[in-house]
């Protein structure tokens, strides 16, 4: 039987209730001190993992410190500092390419509004979401390959495009839940719903996912 939008936003809750008791303390697992280098960090988190990104910012960060220190960058200089993040040219390329859009249309700070943040080279709704949510406080709902796969075994959504994904769950979540359920999903994701091997026997929403027992087994 299909499930009506009452229903289905009723199931969301409880989901969102028990993630918060499994994970009181998610967060934003980029590591930034201002929002161009959450910026910078997420342009460089595409197909690379939070870890590894993790890794390579310490050192970026502290050769360029100001937005017009990114801009006047030597792009191979830049390279040498993300290259291990993988696409480096192209990821160098967004970077420098932000920052200058930054100054010259912006006055050198990082817009805070949805329909500024995608103008900027490299910025999706997906690196938007994460800016707003985490750098301006803006409720935003970031659909990775997490939020994808996880949402479509939860039954909330049975889409694969990010942008009709965010739309969809919007009347589903709370709006003042939207970031932290971003974090959340993402994070259960990694921790138990695991794309190879997912938890489904230790699985903390098991009984409210359609999909707990017929994904995969723990080993």
């Amino acid at each position: 039987m299909r499930e009506s939008t009452a229903t289905k936003k009723k199931r969301a809750l409880k989901i969102i209730r028990r993630l918060k008791k499994t994970y009181p303390n998610v967060r934003c697992a980029l590591n930034f001190s201002n929002p161009f280098e959450l910026l910078a960090a997420t342009i460089l988190s595409a197909q690379c993992t939070d870890k590894r990104v993790n890794m390579v910012t310490p050192a970026l960060f502290r050769r360029y410190t100001k937005i017009e220190d990114y801009a006047a960058a030597d792009p191979r200089e830049m390279a040498t500092f993300v290259r291990s993040a993988g696409f480096y040219q192209n990821k160098t390329k967004s970077i420098i390419g932000a920052a200058k859009a930054i100054l010259e249309n912006y006055g050198g700070r990082v817009p805070g509004k949805m329909e500024d943040l995608i103008t900027l080279p490299g910025v999706g709704r997906k690196t938007a979401n994460v800016l707003l949510g985490n750098a301006f406080g803006i409720p935003g709902l970031t659909v990775d390959t997490h939020m994808i796969r996880l949402n479509n075994l939860m039954g909330l959504t049975n889409l694969k495009d990010p942008v009709k994904i965010e739309h969809a769950l919007m009347p589903l979540i709370p709006k003042k839940d939207w970031t932290l359920f971003s974090h959340m999903i993402i994070h259960h994701g990694r921790a138990r719903c695991i794309a190879r091997r997912p938890d489904c026997p230790h699985c903390e929403i098991r009984e409210l996912c359609p999909s707990a027992g017929r994904v995969g087994k723990a080993q």
